[in-house]
């Protein structure tokens, strides 16, 4: 729990760090026992069509190479001053197919030098079980979270984790934005089934399994340690109405409640009347047993979740278009420039969504994603390389400001982390020319490159709100 806010400062204690994946910065996507998960055959990004087996052309196999130099790279967080640092596990590196009874210890000695890494650059873990990697076997034989017993793989691998590493990591997260299985089944819930051929029961199915998984390990980490806090991962995304017609005030409404309804779950451990009002009307039936709905029963600690952009939303047909690279869709807000990838920059809406689900949930938040994708160029300033973001830097102050208003709203903020505070490849274009880090790496989408590590003009700004607990916010930018 963080103290009341002061003016111009944050909160004694705030959390300032960054967050990765490992699937999308590790590389060596076969060393030390680790066999492919479903990124490694995602050459094309988590929203294209797989191929059976990875290809040369995936950068995700060999990413920034994090797994041979995550000692250097923390050293620049930590020069930083970060705080926290999120990152996840590769299930694969764990439990190479997913489905076996004991795991691979080459995969539990990795992570325990980079957690003790992490603790020794004076970062907290904040650790992810599940972020978009499902052991490709799981779901090539399984179909993923459609079949119920990845309830049961999922738990022995939670455990295996609690039991590794929970000496050091106190936080955790479940699965990584569990809401967007509805917009990506692959990448979110390892469902090899493509898009079009699932039924909504079908997919409804698979969400109620990794809910009731995520429940079941709450549990879990609560009984192996009370010092444990467990949250769940949302992607936010404010939905405003085009007009105020009535009618686009309901259609913005009911599309938030596609993303509520998880943490409804998560939070007061029971399907909304919405949602079961959706069931009924649209003929889903699942398989939910009486032992499911006492297991729902185990509420998140915290709520975590990620923001990039907001949405609108209108009733009228005629005005039903889709914004151009919003991978959330909506219609364009014609308020809000976008960035080089269509996305709406909207910082006053991370601090509605931070005002809107602190009342929904009362549970305390925690900011595990927000950034800036953008196109970086390296420049020689003073005989040294660099980038010179501005529009990264500005970017930043403009949420950090939308943030710290909220923590004076009285929401209770643990921490904000940064997205790939270090460049990472994309998730959903598997391109590493969409950059997000304050630490540039030299390379490019064909591959080519030293993967040598520059500092941008962002790396020492993001230093500065750190060391002034954000008092350099107020400060004229330069």
């Amino acid at each position: 729990m963080t103290t009341q806010s002061t003016a111009r400062t944050f909160p004694d204690g705030f959390l300032f760090g960054g967050a990765v994946a490992a699937n999308q910065l590790e590389g060596a996507y076969l060393e030390d026992g680790k066999l492919p998960s479903i990124q490694d055959v995602l050459p094309k990004g988590g929203l294209q069509p797989p191929t059976d087996e990875p290809t040369p052309d995936n950068l995700k196999l060999e990413g920034i190479d994090f797994y041979h130099r995550f000692e250097s790279d923390l050293a620049l967080m930590a020069e930083m001053g970060f705080s926290v640092f999120r990152i996840s596990i590769a299930w694969s590196r764990i439990f190479p197919r997913g489905d076996e009874e004991t795991p691979n210890e080459a995969g539990l000695a990795y992570y325990d030098r980079l957690i003790d890494a992490i603790v020794a650059n004076g970062m907290t873990p904040l650790v992810t079980i599940s972020h978009y990697e499902t052991p490709l076997h799981l779901a090539k034989t399984y179909d993923g979270w459609r079949d119920r017993r990845l309830i049961g793989f999922y738990e022995r691998y939670a455990r295996t984790l609690f039991e590794r590493f929970g000496d050091r990591v106190k936080h955790w997260l479940t699965f990584n934005e569990i809401n967007a299985i509805t917009m990506a089944p692959l990448m979110a819930g390892g469902i090899w089934t493509p898009r079009e051929e699932l039924s909504t029961s079908q997919l409804y199915q698979a969400i109620h399994h990794e809910l009731v998984a995520s429940a079941s390990v709450t549990k879990m980490a609560h009984e192996l340690d009370p010092e444990f806090k467990i949250g769940c991962m949302i992607l936010s995304m404010p939905v405003y109405p085009l007009s105020p017609d009535p009618a686009d005030v309901w259609e913005a409404k009911r599309i938030e409640h596609e993303n509520y309804a998880f943490g409804d779950i998560h939070c007061r451990g029971e399907y909304p009347g919405y949602l079961l009002r959706m069931f009924r009307e649209e003929g889903v039936e699942l398989d939910i047993t009486d032992s499911d709905r006492e297991i729902l029963k185990n509420t998140v600690d915290f709520v975590s979740f990620s923001y990039y952009m907001s949405v609108a939303a209108t009733a009228d047909p005629a005005k039903q278009i889709r914004g151009e690279g919003n991978v959330l869709g909506g219609v364009p807000n014609p308020t809000l420039e976008k960035t080089e990838w269509g996305w709406a920059l909207d910082p006053m809406g991370l601090r509605i969504v931070l005002n809107d689900y602190y009342e929904r949930w009362g549970k305390p938040l925690f900011i595990v994603e927000n950034g800036l994708g953008a196109k970086d160029e390296l420049v020689e300033v003073d005989g040294v390389k660099t980038v010179v973001d501005d529009y990264r830097i500005d970017y930043l102050r403009n949420h950090l400001l939308a943030v710290r208003e909220a923590i004076e709203d009285g929401v209770d903020l643990w921490g904000y982390t940064w997205w790939g505070p270090i460049d990472v490849v994309s998730a959903g274009t598997a391109q590493l020319s969409k950059r997000y880090g304050f630490v540039y790496i030299d390379r490019n989408d064909d591959g080519s490159g030293s993967l040598e590590r520059y500092k941008k003009k962002s790396f020492d700004y993001y230093r500065r709100v750190i060391a002034s607990n954000g008092a350099a916010l107020d400060e004229e930018l330069s």
